[in-house]
């Protein structure tokens, strides 16, 4: 589904520049979910936003099955942390949802239909005449992955979506993205700083270095399904993930990329 290969990115010239990501090799797997994380300020972001072709990374090479990236893919979506900037505060929830559907060349009645088939898959199935503002910051991010469900895309991005929400609300959205992800059968790509929520919610974990990012090591999560926010936690297997993603995270020197 997704290859990106010896993906390099620098910000800025001369003595100001910083380079961001390193030269990284990524692939996705169609139907997989993969959790990136890393050091804070490693990267992660620039990677999903050149992936979405939100940004022309300096070096490298993205493809979508097969397809080179080279600017905003038309079968994907991307989900953001900051669900009060990507919502539109003066339209309908319901307005929110349907709107990247005119992309898709449905009329009005098919994109009222998607919008709400999308909302009751979230729970939100009564907030569709509501405002964003209306509601709580996890039912709007609820929202925006409603949104996104709607537009039924190939990959979905996800950037740190649920760093700005409650522990309890957090843990809400975990189980909401598993159970719509096995639901599609959708490929998904999720940035997150959470080691735990990484292991939780992967099929496999990515572990990026310091910046300039490269990938310090993956790991895949043999973990059983449905999983639980209590009992999965506690399974001596997700103890011993969490702690040899936190070793790759927390890794002071640069070493080759551990498989396990």
């Amino acid at each position: 589904m997704l290859d990106v290969v010896n993906l390099s990115h620098t910000y800025g010239e001369g003595p100001n520049a910083h380079q961001a990501l390193g030269g990284i090799d990524l692939k996705v797997a169609e139907g997989e979910m993969v959790c990136v994380v890393g050091p804070s300020g490693c990267g992660k972001s620039t990677l999903l936003r050149s992936i979405a072709g939100l940004i022309r990374p300096t070096e490298g090479q993205i493809r979508i099955r097969e397809t080179t990236v080279a600017d905003t893919p038309g079968d994907l979506a991307v989900v953001f942390q900051d669900y009060s900037r990507s919502l539109f505060p003066w339209m309908s929830v319901g307005d929110n949802v349907a709107l990247p559907l005119r992309r898709r060349g449905k009329d009005r009645t098919a994109r009222r239909a998607a919008a709400a088939e999308a909302l009751e898959e979230v729970g939100l199935a009564a907030a569709s005449s509501k405002f964003p503002w209306e509601l709580s910051g996890g039912m709007q991010q609820r929202v925006a992955i409603a949104r996104a469900l709607a537009y039924r895309p190939s990959l979905l991005l996800m950037d740190e979506p649920f760093g700005s929400v409650d522990a309890q609300t957090r843990e809400d959205l975990e189980d909401l993205v598993l159970k719509v992800r096995e639901h599609h059968r959708m490929t998904v790509l999720l940035i997150t700083h959470d080691i735990d929520e990484s292991v939780y919610v992967g099929d496999r974990v990515v572990v990026l270095t310091r910046s300039p990012a490269r990938v310090a090591g993956e790991l895949s999560v043999d973990l059983p399904f449905p999983r639980d926010q209590i009992a999965t936690r506690e399974l001596p297997a997700f103890v011993h993930l969490r702690a040899e993603v936190g070793r790759l995270v927390r890794a002071k020197k640069e070493s080759p990329p551990v498989q396990v």
